[in-house]
């Protein structure tokens, strides 16, 4: 499987980078996929969830769900939701607010701090590790399925 690590410049980058993601599951792909994103607090994750969520058509705010747990974005045809699970004190917490529900065909769910949930969430199609170079970040994208394989094969942004 594919392993690719880009520069990420600035949150224009992280933002353009989500929605190049964005741009594969809609006119590629066309399945809902699950994204695992790794890297400490403040390193961009929220960020390039933003350039997801609005490279898939949303229009208004898309703000952080570390309080809770899930921001859900219900689009036309597609449902995204972007996972914060930093304050899970016990991952049995996601199955009684209906866990499997979320990982269907036309869902995308971009899952921060995945760990926490470790036995409750479906396996990742890409992960994500984001880390700081300075002011800037480095963004690696691994292949966990062949959906993530397909995205990672058609995502054409300025290799490092």
């Amino acid at each position: 499987m594919t392993t690719k690590t880009y520069f990420l410049a600035d949150e224009t980058a992280t933002i353009n980078m989500g929605t190049a993601l964005a741009k594969i599951v809609l006119n590629e792909v066309e399945k809902g996929i699950v994204v695992y994103l790794n890297g400490d607090l403040g390193a961009g994750k929220t960020t390039l969830t933003r350039g997801f969520v609005q490279g898939m058509g949303h229009k208004g705010n898309v703000k952080s769900p570390t309080y809770t747990l899930v921001e859900p974005y219900e689009l036309t045809k597609w449902q995204v939701y972007h996972f914060d699970l930093y304050r899970l004190s016990d991952p049995e917490e996601l199955e009684y607010m209906g866990i499997r529900d979320y990982f269907a065909d036309n869902c995308c769910c971009f899952i921060e701090w995945p760990e926490k949930g470790r036995g409750m969430l479906a396996n990742a199609d890409i992960t994500i590790e984001m880390a700081y170079s300075d002011e800037q970040r480095n963004i690696t994208l691994s292949a966990k399925s062949d959906l993530g394989q397909q995205v990672l094969d058609s995502l054409n942004y300025l290799e490092r």
